[in-house]
């Protein structure tokens, strides 16, 4: 009986132990295949999470996909679709040039963007024209990049599109589909030297007339020559929240824009430019306009000049420029006119440009300002100094008169004192008088008597 019951506890021990075992197993196989099938997120510029390529050997129908099985057709040219409206959709992609995009770069696969085409045949992608898939194609890059989507949202681009026009850019209009670049260093996350050139050739292919008129301007010029520190459409205009720069707060806001390079020391230092630019304007009556209705009415439709109204929007050009350089009085005039239409030829020398007076510049303005810098503290310190004596000679007189009158007030009273006791003495004496006058009476009447007796 003993050896029977041992030999059972061993043997349901055994069977324990092969069963805990077996589910160890199973559950350690589970996870790394539930692991293999399901990509890492990885953090990516601009502060968006997607996921890292996955093997092309995975569980999911789709992500094991490799890009060499979607290139065996879209890597070869002729492959389209004719849309609804007539239009044919070229569905080649240049292999090399997906190797040399960011996203190629990183190891990205084809279906981490389709992630709906599943196994070939593919299913149909229901769009009328090429604009049409373009804008559909929006929500691809919103999965990953869903920071820079929302900002899109809040854009002149997307208020456009919501009002139906289907021009206004969107995600790939600017960044391509299958060629997007690289923009940023991925270890300083700085810009590109090369990018800052490559900006305004994006934005020109919907803004051609603007963007010619930039490549002209001084800025624009400078950029083409290899300048990185002259400012492209995105300074100026923002990157994926670009406000619309027809409202009023945009144009009253508009000097901040220019200030953030033109208050900068160091860099206007390289070209010899003052810093003073904001100051000035904001101290001269136009600028001092702009502030107020900035601060107490920001959308208040208001004709007081700002920066582009002289200087130009996009063909902004050098001072020195003889055609439209503002150094020149009669371009100067010219600008004036736009809002003073009888402004005469000595108009604009009532205005000191962006300059600060100085022995140099506008002499006699700054000895004037420094005249009146002396003059009103020390005719104000001399007015305040004279109050203040006048009052402290009031209070000390009002503190010298006490003594005095507390003085002369017992001498007074002493008088009136002696006075008094001066005629109770000569009462008391002329009442002894008259009793002494009686007394000597009634002696001589007594006397009498005693004679007469």
């Amino acid at each position: 009986m003993p050896i029977r019951r041992v030999t059972l506890y061993i043997l349901s021990g055994a069977v324990l132990l092969l069963f805990s075992l077996s589910m160890f197993f199973v559950t350690v196989a589970s996870a790394g295949h539930t692991k293999q099938g399901q990509p890492t997120a990885t953090p990516q510029p601009g502060g968006a999470t997607t996921q890292t390529a996955p093997s092309a050997k995975t569980s999911d129908p789709n992500l094991s996909i490799a890009n060499e099985v979607c290139l065996g057709c879209h890597g070869v040219p002729g492959e389209t679709i004719t849309l609804p409206s007539g239009e044919t959709w070229d569905l080649y992609v240049t292999p090399e040039m997906y190797q040399d995009s960011v996203h190629g770069q990183m190891g990205y696969a084809c279906v981490q963007c389709h992630t709906d085409v599943g196994e070939y045949p593919h299913p149909p992608f229901q769009a009328k024209d090429l604009r049409d898939v373009t804008l559909k194609m929006r929500e691809v890059c919103a999965r990953c990049h869903t920071r820079e989507s929302e900002l899109e949202l809040d854009s002149v681009h997307a208020a456009a599109r919501a009002e139906g026009v289907r021009e206004a850019a969107v995600c790939s209009d600017c960044h391509t589909a299958h060629e997007v670049r690289r923009l940023t260093d991925p270890n300083t996350h700085k810009m590109l030297p090369d990018v800052r050139q490559w900006i305004p050739e994006r934005c020109g292919l919907c803004h051609s007339q603007i963007y010619q008129e930039y490549a002209a301007s001084v800025h624009g010029s400078a950029l083409s020559e290899g300048n990185p520190d002259v400012p492209t459409c995105i300074d100026c205009h923002g990157v994926h929240n670009i406000e619309d720069p027809r409202t009023a707060y945009f144009r009253l806001r508009s000097p901040y824009i220019c200030a953030k390079c033109h208050t900068d020391s160091t860099l206007m230092s390289k070209y010899g430019l003052t810093t003073d630019v904001l100051n000035t304007y904001v101290d001269d009556f136009h600028g001092t306009t702009a502030v107020l209705f900035e601060k107490l009415s920001p959308d208040a439709q208001v004709n007081t000049p700002v920066c582009y109204d002289c200087h130009g929007v996009h063909d902004i050009s050098s001072t020195n420029d003889p055609a439209t350089g503002l150094k020149i009085k009669a371009n100067l005039l010219a600008r004036c006119q736009a809002c003073h239409p009888d402004a005469t030829t000595n108009f604009p020398t009532a205005w000191m440009s962006h300059y600060v007076p100085s022995p140099q510049v506008y002499p006699l303005v700054y000895y004037v300002n420094l005249f009146y810098k002396f003059f009103i503290p020390f005719t104000l310190g001399g007015m305040a100094l004279l109050v203040v004596l006048d009052v402290s000679r009031g209070l000390i007189n009002r503190r010298g008169k006490r003594p005095t009158q507390m003085t002369e007030e017992p001498d007074e009273t002493g008088q009136a004192m002696a006075e008094t006791d001066a005629s109770s003495a000569a009462d008391a004496a002329g009442e002894r008088s008259d009793r002494d006058e009686d007394q000597d009476a009634k002696t001589a009447s007594d006397e009498v008597e005693e004679k007469n007796g």
